[in-house]
């Protein structure tokens, strides 16, 4: 039989190029299994085996799109792998983009499978388990020895053509309707739901619906004229040195600075955001927290008031369970402080 054939795609990082200093690396291609793939190739247990890998900035994927695909097609045609393997890239923001887009880009032009692994809250997760075989992985690279046999075995099934399924082979659900046989009709089917429904018993529904959270808007401010309103953001604005240690990516923890008598945030403040280039937000702070603006406005009368402190976390990687908190948090404090109303930026 002849031997199966994988592509293996990874970010600047794991291809051992280097870390974020390098993320504006072009695509580059590498004979053989380079980094994880080396332990992925492992696990196959020589059903297949890794020919090439592909490796790409996550700045350039994500900022160059059409010409670093372009070159991922390249390796797709040569290479004519049997099976594509992205990531994982646990909870890394922009790795998990790039991998959606190269996980989307082979489901879209090539009939072979895609198997990838991600961390619930990856932003490229809801792309990617979509057009790939997406297991679940922790939230770090730590997690790296779980994740990668698990990829490997529901890719060994997909290589010698066995069925797979969410249930049975641990991989998050595509959202795809698939046709089953069934020995009862639908009615029956229906009223035997219906029926374990009334007993308080267990049943599964074939049709599950997403769920949704929704948070009530609150009132417009009757008067901004005087109203005091404060400034909340994800972009990582800190004293400079950040005292906290606040994280600059999946933080844990967010602070607040006082702000009161300061026309701007030229002077004493910085970004430690670990998600986009640092030059033009330390070059002017007020691009991300807009402190010279509201100033402004507050002189011109059309806001009552700046509120004394602006409070700031980052935004990229943080799971949602510490975002749904800090949010808690700070907003309890801002409740308590009388504040009407606050302007919330990101990047």
């Amino acid at each position: 039989m002849e031997e199966r054939k994988v592509l293996y795609y990874v970010n600047q990082f794991f291809g051992q190029i280097g870390g974020e200093e390098k993320a504006d690396t072009a695509p580059l291609r590498k004979e053989g299994a380079i980094g994880p793939a080396m332990a992925f190739n492992q696990e196959l247990g020589g059903c297949a085996k890794v020919l090439e890998t592909f490796i790409c900035g996550d700045n350039y994927i994500n900022e160059h799109p059409e010409e670093a695909l372009a070159q991922f097609q390249k390796a797709m045609e040569e290479v004519q792998p049997d099976l594509v393997v992205v990531g994982p890239s646990f909870n890394a923001g922009r790795y998990g983009m790039a991998s959606a887009a190269v996980a989307e880009y082979v489901a879209d032009h090539f009939s072979v499978p895609v198997v990838s692994g991600m961390f619930e809250e990856n932003p490229g997760l809801e792309i990617t388990r979509q057009k790939a075989y997406t297991v679940p992985t922790g939230n770090s690279a730590a997690d790296m020895r779980k994740a990668l046999p698990a990829m490997a075995a529901l890719a060994q099934k997909l290589l010698q053509g066995e069925r797979v399924t969410p249930e049975a082979d641990g991989y998050f659900k595509q959202g795809k309707r698939i046709t089953e046989f069934s020995d009862k009709i639908g009615a029956q089917r229906a009223m035997d739901m219906l029926l374990k429904r009334l007993q308080g018993k267990d049943y599964e529904t074939e049709l599950p619906m997403p769920t949704f959270d929704h948070v009530t808007p609150a009132k417009a401010i009757a008067d901004l004229s005087k109203a005091t309103i404060a400034l909340v953001t994800s972009g990582g604005i800190v004293p400079h040195g950040n005292p906290d240690r606040i994280q600059s990516a999946s933080a844990q923890k967010w602070g607040k600075y006082n702000i009161n008598g300061q026309e701007d945030m030229v002077e004493q403040f910085c970004t430690i955001h670990g998600g986009y280039d640092p030059v033009y937000a330390n070059e002017s702070p007020d691009r991300v927290v807009p402190l010279d603006a509201l100033r402004k406005l507050e002189k011109e009368g059309r806001i009552g008031k700046v509120y004394d402190w602006f409070y700031t976390t980052t935004g990229t990687g943080t799971a949602v369970g510490n975002s749904i908190r800090f949010g808690k948090e700070i907003g309890k404090e801002l409740k308590e402080a009388g504040v009407d109303g606050v302007i919330l930026t990101s990047t």
